[in-house]
């Protein structure tokens, strides 16, 4: 190869290798980066990059002065934050460009400087990141993509990109912005898992089932009551997600290490060019809390549980044993073996993911909890289980939504069970408070001891009545036709007609109000990208402008 390739060119086709092989790298090779898919191969490349790296030709600009020699093998591994980095890199070119205008227009850099690394910085974006940027021989994509830059336009132009910054405020910056989007993506999610439960819950409304407590049936209900249950808790996820969303957009850019910087920098100008709301006040907190992640990663565990909770009802809904739905097929696997078999795989991963999010949210707790102000280089392993997070939040909420939205439920064997172990006996016993007089409490012992005596008809009740409270009931007007009646799921749900009740029209109500809530979180998510798209897109017409 080397006899007809020139060296660089055989280091770019040594990197492009992995990709060959497998276009996700972030699915493929984990949280150690592109270099973890091949132990070997991985440290020759970085011995192979040293020694371009002693030759002049390339070179971690960050560790040029205070430090001599270069990192290689576990060392330059250990440090590298390439897996996350790769969330972040496209972020960090915008960012790189609203602070290249800011310091030509606040007049810190030469308009000839400023032109020099937005051509460099514009080629990047169209061109897509090089591969080399995220390297382990830097620390990370901020250093790759600066030394890039430097070794394209030069250390003259180069070396001015980072004045008024640090890494510190650059890396905050570049983790709320794309933070931001997932946000909205994840809650733009969850608005269509949410009017999926609205649509399927209005064609059943009156599709009675048992409800249930210690997973006992308890009294009837509908699958519509059921599932709005879930699309009420999915629209407060859906407003943790937004709160937390008001909180990233704020813009820590300028606050350079922590204590903001002696340059007359704009902060202002560059918050709005990256379509950020506001910035955040303090320079010291503005780069060492990473309270917006947690939140984040809070309200998707909160999120995963809601998710789990309903995959964890389909999966006993889907067992023969219960019978209430059919999943499609796209949704379940069979056995190697056990040629019958339908499992809901997709669901019970969903389960464990709900495990893994909490687990993200753990850890990243874990790293901020002992940390003394301001940065410390634990943060950079906060990163990861930010991003791991959210991505599988956002994954499985789109499953579930197809599951649901594609599911068969067999209403004939909800309505089957509806009536059964018991579960109209509370509505006897109020039919007993409300027509004939009886105290609740009363009523509650005369139908608990017919039901022990497996007597729930107007005798057992006579019977219950004269033994437990020394009154008779059917001198008060109890007949049979009237038990019934009380013991008929649908007269049960009917009567439920309360705010919030299963009775259709208190279900109806509810799907009313549940959908305007919808349609307007819908129109603030699809806003805000409006408005963040717009900002983006100045800000790059912009650099265009500078370099004509």
């Amino acid at each position: 190869m080397s006899k007809f390739l020139s060296f660089n060119a055989t280091i770019k086709w040594i990197t492009s290798i992995p990709s060959l092989f497998h276009r996700d790298l972030r699915e493929v090779y984990g949280p150690c980066g592109v270099f973890a898919w091949n132990s070997r191969c991985s440290d020759t490349l970085i011995s192979l990059r040293a020694d371009v790296v002693g030759n002049g030709m390339a070179r971690d600009v960050v560790r040029g002065g205070r430090l001599s020699g270069e990192r290689e093998g576990d060392i330059a591994r250990y440090l590298s934050s390439s897996w996350a980095d790769r969330w972040i890199g496209e972020a960090d070119l915008l960012v790189d460009m609203a602070h290249v205008l800011m310091l030509e227009e606040q007049e810190i850099i030469e308009a000839a400087h400023a032109r020099a690394l937005l051509e460099g910085i514009l080629r990047m974006h169209a061109e897509g990141l090089p591969d080399t940027v995220f390297d382990p021989i830097f620390e990370d994509v901020h250093a790759g993509i600066e030394s890039h830059l430097t070794g394209v336009v030069g250390t003259e132009a180069g070396g001015r990109l980072h004045i008024g910054r640090s890494r510190n405020d650059e890396v905050a910056t570049c983790m709320r912005m794309r933070l931001r989007d997932e946000l909205l993506a994840v809650a733009e999610e969850v608005i269509g898992l949410r009017e999926i439960l609205l649509a399927t819950a209005a064609t059943h409304c009156t599709s009675v089932m048992p409800g249930f407590t210690h997973l006992q049936h308890a009294q009837p209900t509908t699958l519509a009551h059921h599932l709005l249950a879930y699309a009420a808790a999915f629209e407060r996820d859906t407003a943790r997600l937004l709160d937390a969303y008001g909180r990233v957009n704020r813009s820590p850019l300028g606050s350079a290490a922590f204590a903001s910087t002696g340059y007359p920098i704009d902060r202002e100008s560059t918050a709005v060019r990256l379509g950020f709301s506001g910035l955040l006040i303090n320079s010291m907190d503005a780069v060492s809390g990473r309270d917006f992640s947690l939140e984040t990663l809070a309200a998707a565990a909160i999120l995963m549980s809601t998710a789990s909770r309903l995959a964890e009802e389909l999966v006993i809904w889907s067992s023969p044993l219960v019978g209430f739905v059919e999943l499609d097929d796209r949704y379940c696997s069979t056995s190697s073996i056990m040629p019958q078999k339908k499992n809901p795989d997709t669901l019970e991963l969903l389960r464990a993911r709900a495990a893994s999010v909490s687990g993200e949210l753990v850890g990243a707790l874990g790293i901020v909890k002992g940390l003394p102000q301001a940065y410390n280089r634990d943060l950079q392993q906060l990163s990861p289980h930010l991003w791991r997070g959210v991505d599988e939040t956002r994954a499985s909420v789109r499953v579930l939504s197809g599951a649901i939205e594609t599911a068969r439920f067999v209403t004939e064997r909800m309505a089957a069970e509806a009536g059964r172990g018991g579960s109209t006996a509370t509505e006897l016993a109020d039919t007993l408070v409300r027509e004939f007089g009886l105290p609740f409490r009363t009523a509650h012992h005369v139908v608990a001891r017919a039901v022990r005596d497996g007597r729930l008809d107007a005798a057992g009740l006579e019977e219950a009545g004269c033994e437990m409270a020394g009154l008779s009931i059917a001198e008060r007007g109890l007949d049979q036709a009237r038990v019934e009646r009380a013991l008929d799921p649908l007269e049960s749900v009917r009567v439920r007609c309360a705010p919030g009740g299963p009775a259709p029209e208190a279900v109806e109500a509810q799907i009313k109000t549940l959908s305007l809530r919808a349609t307007r979180d819908g129109s603030f998510v699809a806003q805000e990208r409006t408005r963040v798209k717009n900002a983006i897109e100045g800000l790059i017409q912009k650099a265009r402008e500078m370099i004509r």
